[in-house]
Formats: structure tokens, C-alpha cells, sequence
């Protein structure tokens, strides 16, 4: 029986090598907070989130000394394909890549704590504009 999405992350996590472990799971623990409707599973060898069984947000935990969370659509392309972004980043935190697709980048701790209230936000936004049904 293959294991919940929860229970995927929690064993990846436990195995995970990385400098920024610790901040690797507060990011985590802040996006899980951000709305209960909120899953998660293993994508693209790293935690994923996801909003009705769709991925939304995935780390990136490819770089040296630093961690990216990587805002997207889902891997079936939308109609907005522009480079207009999906909305105004009240937050300050997107680095846009297109117009559907954004970065947030953390290299220390107090990155992640600086940026913690506008992170939850930010996720409620991103789910909010990109998954029909979210409340």
C-alpha cells in the first residue's frame, strides 16, 4: 500500500540532507498552516503542495545555501499563459518567472521568520487565484 502524501513528506523529511533542514520545515509547517484544505505529497523529489489533488506550490531544494518554493499552475497548462501576472504580489516575495508561474527564494533562518506572516498570505492568494472551489 503505497503511503498517504503526509506520510511521503514526513519520511522524505526525515531522510533529507540539507543545510537548511530545519528552515525547509518551518517553510512547510507555515504553508500547511495557512489553510486546512491545504495537502501535500512527494513532486519532483521534493515536498509538494496541493489544493483539490492539484499541485500549487513544490520546494526546489536543488541550490547550495538556499532553498526556492516554486509557485505554479499544476502541470496541465491554463489559459493564462501571458506574462501578465495572475495578480498584484502585495507581499513583495515573487520573483515572477511568467505570468502563472513564480519563485520565493530563502537562504537563513531569519529569511524564513521575515518572511513568515507574508508567506501564509502569499499562499492563500496563490491558492485562492489558482484552484476553483478554494475558500
Amino acid at each position: 500500500m503505497k503511503p498517504s502524501g503526509h506520510q511521503q513528506v514526513l519520511e522524505f523529511l526525515n531522510k533529507l540532507e540539507h543545510p537548511l533542514k530545519m528552515e525547509i520545515e518551518e517553510v512547510r509547517k507555515i504553508i500547511l498552516g495557512a489553510n486546512e484544505q491545504i495537502t501535500e505529497h512527494i513532486k519532483w523529489n521534493a515536498p509538494s503542495f496541493c489544493m483539490h489533488n492539484e499541485d500549487r506550490v513544490t520546494f526546489n531544494l536543488q541550490g547550495k545555501g538556499f532553498f526556492r518554493l516554486i509557485f505554479h499552475c499544476g502541470a496541465k497548462p491554463k489559459a493564462n499563459q501571458g506574462n501578465e501576472p495572475l495578480f498584484e504580489d502585495t507581499t513583495g516575495l515573487l520573483e515572477w518567472v511568467t505570468g502563472d508561474r513564480a519563485i520565493v527564494k530563502f537562504a537563513n533562518r531569519s529569511e524564513v521568520e521575515a518572511a513568515r506572516e507574508k508567506l501564509a498570505e502569499l499562499v492563500v492568494k496563490w491558492m485562492e487565484v489558482t484552484s476553483p472551489g478554494f475558500e
